[in-house]
């Protein structure tokens, strides 16, 4: 792309900035949840409407909020983009420290002008590529230890042990290391266990999920595109899930068009597979919902050529009508664009009862709407195997009150060894523990 061009687009990213680009949302996010949310009409655009806060992090002492009943505190600061969180056995908790390989070329005006102004919520910055771990300390003060745990990984996200052994899903390949408790650093070499799509890497984070049996794992595969725009070649064995053989590193794909499924967990009554699946976007503020999935065994969920179920998205081509026949609707809707990244089965005692036996959700964050939608953690109570009512906001006030400024953004969740929840905040750069107040 010659000079010229880059001055143009540079001045049409700054003109939507200063203007405040976007596309005024008619349904408020928390009305737009549920099995049933309201659709609205399809809009389409030149260049995406964005509106994105600018990244300013946590001043001293500052904390997100909680819901009554709640506290929080930060048990480890001054990571380098901390994506996603795992509770070993011994109560020591892994952090995947890790943002896009930044592999995607940037062959249009129209993402070069989203990549600028996405770059200025934090989310864009560099991650470490490593694991670290964290210790809390046994002379009862509270504190946590910081240690270097694996360095070198490309990408990481989704991490799982299974007996002795600890698998990481680097961008490109899960990895397998021997675990012994209670050691600070892993120095052998991962060994791969299979290779995973790395092509072009639109959605470069896989999530990683074991069997409760400990002989599978399931992994999430982002799409390589919006609805397909790069062609369909590029999406073989993604958006879907994939189930990998322990014992022979094989793989097969479990269930298919998910645009990007960044949270895999076993609901704890059913025992089923759910999933958290970011969807598509640049056909309005409202569209498409974000949701909270069960995954069958050989099911399709539309993408790309339908949403929510069967809802024609006519940008695909070509045109599917037998897929879109059998496109399976999500369980529950969780707004447009909040970009559901971490998801949580709750099965501790430490929180108030309330929050017990359903889901939190991590919602890193809308960036092509206005009000802004997401930047919270979010639960959703379940009865019977199912979501049931409205999601209750449970951490909130990871931006500023106009909107303009950004703190943080919530990603990986996990419960920890004393049933307090994890956060990751990738651009506050933090670990969060929220605990029942009083607790």
């Amino acid at each position: 792309m010659n000079k010229s061009i880059v001055s143009s687009v540079l001045a049409v990213a700054l003109a939507a900035l200063a203007s405040g680009c976007n596309e005024q949302a008619t349904y408020d996010p928390e009305h737009q949840t549920g099995a049933n949310p309201p659709l609205p009409g399809v809009r389409n655009f030149f260049a995406p409407p964005m509106q994105v806060p600018k990244y300013v992090g946590w001043q001293k002492g500052g904390t997100p909020k909680v819901a009554d009943g709640l506290k929080i505190e930060a048990i480890a600061s001054g990571l380098e983009h901390p994506r996603q969180v795992y509770v070993l056995p011994n109560g020591d908790i892994l952090v995947a420290e890790s943002n896009s390989p930044n592999e995607e070329a940037v062959t249009t005006p129209k993402q070069l002008i989203a990549g600028l102004i996405e770059a200025r919520s934090g989310k864009k910055a560099e991650g470490a590529n490593r694991i670290t771990l964290l210790r809390k300390r046994a002379d009862g003060s509270g504190q946590w230890d910081k240690y270097l745990f694996i360095d070198h990984l490309h990408s990481p996200f989704g991490m799982q042990l299974i007996g002795d052994t600890l698998y990481v899903a680097d961008t490109d390949a899960i990895l397998k290391y021997p675990y012994k408790s209670g050691e600070t650093s892993i120095s052998t070499r991962g060994v791969e266990l299979t290779d995973l799509p790395d092509t072009i890497n639109h959605h470069w984070t896989k999530a990683l999920l074991a069997s409760r049996d400990g002989k599978k794992l399931y992994v999430g595969v982002g799409s390589n595109s919006n609805v397909g725009e790069n062609g369909l070649d590029v999406e073989y064995r993604r958006a879907d899930v994939l189930e990998v053989d322990i014992a022979t590193g094989g793989s097969r794909v479990y269930a298919d068009g998910i645009r990007n499924p960044t949270g895999l967990q076993w609901e704890p009554k059913t025992g089923r597979l759910w999933a958290i699946a970011n969807e598509r976007d640049e056909i309005g503020a409202d569209l498409v919902p974000d949701y909270l999935t069960s995954v069958q065994e050989h099911g399709f969920y539309g993408w790309p050529y339908s949403y929510y179920g069967q809802h024609v998205d006519r940008r695909a081509q070509p045109q599917r009508p037998d897929l879109v026949a059998r496109a399976i609707k999500p369980d529950y809707a969780l707004g447009s664009h909040v970009a559901a990244l971490g998801l949580l089965f709750y099965t501790g005692n430490d929180l108030p009862a309330q929050y017990r036996g359903g889901a939190f959700i991590g919602e890193h964050g809308s960036w092509d709407r206005s009000p802004l939608s997401g930047y919270a953690v979010e639960y959703v109570a379940f009865e019977n195997g199912k979501p049931v009512g409205a999601p209750k906001p449970v951490v909130t006030g990871f931006f500023s009150g106009d909107e303009k400024q950004l703190y943080g953004a919530p990603v990986g969740l996990a419960q920890d060894r004393d049933g307090a929840l994890i956060i990751a905040d990738d651009v506050g750069n933090t670990i969060w523990r929220v605990t029942k107040a009083g607790g």
